[in-house]
């Protein structure tokens, strides 16, 4: 019978199982831990080479190198090798698996030593009596590694079936088991050794099988070694299909989670501008309540202070001394009357809320070039037309904060302001060419409250604030508002509205 085809698939069916084992240990393996599986794959490896070796040793013309001696010692060290990896294997399984009772540990340990005691014994009786001591040696093998090794992997594997994978799925239940059983019954082929005069090689032997069964056992072992690969190939692939529903729970959980927590980012913000929206709304209110009151009250005693020392300069007698400290009160009186005035309107300008932001910014342009010496240059793009008020507001306040810091830091004399209308958004930009600074540093430090203050500003009514700037190369802030949101929230500002109507100014009595 010509078993090449035989030995070919023998050999591809150990050497796929040591690929799939190989892989399997590269991953999170379930099936055993790593140090447990490599060794299997060693053993796939290696007797599938084994076998191939056996092909081509049976196809001798097939050979380049002929050297009998040197190829026979060589499928010896082999298969060696093969099968002490394979115990390996099998003693590693039983490690890791449940701990064994004392005393069936003992017992197992028992058997197996004399075990492979009667068959040293037995191999040392009559190893003098061989003259093919490279056959002996294959015998040898087989009784001391093969088939212990393949009875303590089958042993191993069924003892990994309490694991929580295996109990809750029948399909790994029967794909482990259908492995053991072809290890345990490749442990038995293993005993089919070449005709020798020792035990049990004396009877059972590849010969007396052959004459048997009328086929040779490798035809047994290769059934043996397709069922143990496509077993655990089977396992390995539902292990894997589990691994891959779990990690796509655990995504999906995760997916979940972020979605969840992107809600509440979401909401949070959501919550964070609707505060500072209303607390922009308080400091406008609590400008305009500070404005009326300077306006209403503070404004008229100090104009009847001027008409009472008016009244006082008419009933002194005329007096060098007197006529002077009169005039200084009055210069005092007018001080403060003016100090007054630009205060209110700084903290709400008439003309903001008369003529539009337009006005205001030019009102501002002025007012810094009369206080501070900054040339202004004010620029409107678009058609002009009022917005909502909030928006006006906060567009004023952001083109004065920015105006303030060009005074206070930039270390020149010039700035613009750019103001553009669009269909969608309204623009607003305010540049100098200033000493410039560096944007993260800045932002960082406490002495960024006013650029961070004016970003919560725009941010409130669903625009944005963009800062550029760079040490040596001046600065530019850009400010964005949208058209839907400046409308969509001016049914919000009554109460700012109300607040502001009753403290416009009709004009300075003083």
């Amino acid at each position: 019978m010509d078993i090449t085809l035989v030995y070919f698939i023998y050999g591809l069916a150990f050497f796929s199982m040591g690929l799939a084992m190989l892989f399997e240990s590269g991953r999170s393996p379930s099936l055993a831990e790593a140090r447990a599986l490599r060794p299997l794959a060693v053993f796939g490896f290696v007797h599938g080479s084994h076998e191939w070796l056996e092909m081509f040793l049976d196809k001798s013309d097939w050979l380049v190198f002929k050297d009998p001696v040197f190829m026979g010692r060589l499928r010896v060290v082999i298969l060696a090798i093969s099968f002490l990896a394979l115990m390996i294997f099998g003693l590693r399984m039983l490690w890791l698996s449940r701990p064994l009772p004392r005393r069936e540990w003992a017992l197992w340990n028992i058997a197996l030593i004399g075990y492979m005691a009667l068959v040293i014994l037995g191999a040392a009786i009559v190893w003098g009596a061989h003259e093919d001591r490279l056959e002996h040696l294959d015998a040898s093998v087989r009784y001391l590694l093969a088939v212990p090794g393949a009875w303590l992997a089958a042993m191993g594997l069924l003892r990994q079936l309490p694991n929580g994978e295996y109990q809750r799925r029948k399909s790994l239940r029967a794909g482990m088991h259908s492995a053991a059983l072809g290890f345990f019954l490749y442990g038995f082929t293993q005993l089919v050794a070449p005709p020798l005069d020792t035990f049990p090689a004396n009877w059972l032997n590849t010969a007396t099988f052959l004459s048997a069964l009328g086929f040779p056992v490798q035809v047994v072992r290769a059934a043996m070694a397709t069922l143990i690969t496509l077993s655990l190939i089977f396992v390995v692939n539902s292990l894997e299909k589990e691994r891959q529903s779990q990690f796509l729970f655990a995504q999906q959980a995760r997916a979940a989670a972020l979605d969840q927590l992107q809600q509440e980012l979401i909401q949070r913000e959501t919550m964070r501008r609707e505060l500072t929206r209303r607390i922009v709304l308080a400091q406008e209110e609590e400008r305009a309540r500070i404005a009326r009151e300077l306006h209403d009250e503070t404004a008229q005693v100090l104009t009847a202070f001027t008409f009472h020392l008016a009244a006082l300069k008419q009933a002194l007698p005329a007096n060098a001394n007197i006529h002077k400290q009169y005039e200084n009160l009055q210069r005092l009186s007018r001080q403060m009357s003016l100090g007054i005035y630009r205060l209110v309107r700084d903290l709400r300008p008439a003309l903001l809320d008369d003529l539009g932001l337009a006005s205001g910014l030019e009102y501002l342009a002025e007012e810094h070039e009369k206080s501070s010496g900054l040339q202004v240059e004010l620029n409107i793009h678009g058609e002009k037309r009022r917005l909502d008020k909030m928006a006006e507001t906060v567009l004023y306040r952001i083109a004065q904060e920015a105006l303030t810091n060009v005074a206070r830091h930039a270390e020149t004399q010039q700035a613009k302001i750019d103001l553009e209308f669009t269909e969608q958004e309204v623009r607003l930009r305010v540049t100098d060419w200033g000493k410039g600074f560096d944007v993260p540093t800045i932002l960082s430090t406490p002495d960024s409250l006013g650029l961070a203050g004016i970003r919560e500003r725009a941010e409130s009514i669903g625009g944005q604030l963009i800062i550029d700037s760079a040490p040596g190369e001046g600065t530019q802030i850009e400010a964005r508002i949208p058209i839907e949101k400046t409308n969509s929230i001016k049914n919000e500002k009554n109460d700012l509205d109300n607040a502001i109507e009753a403290a416009k100014l009709e004009g300075a009595p003083w």
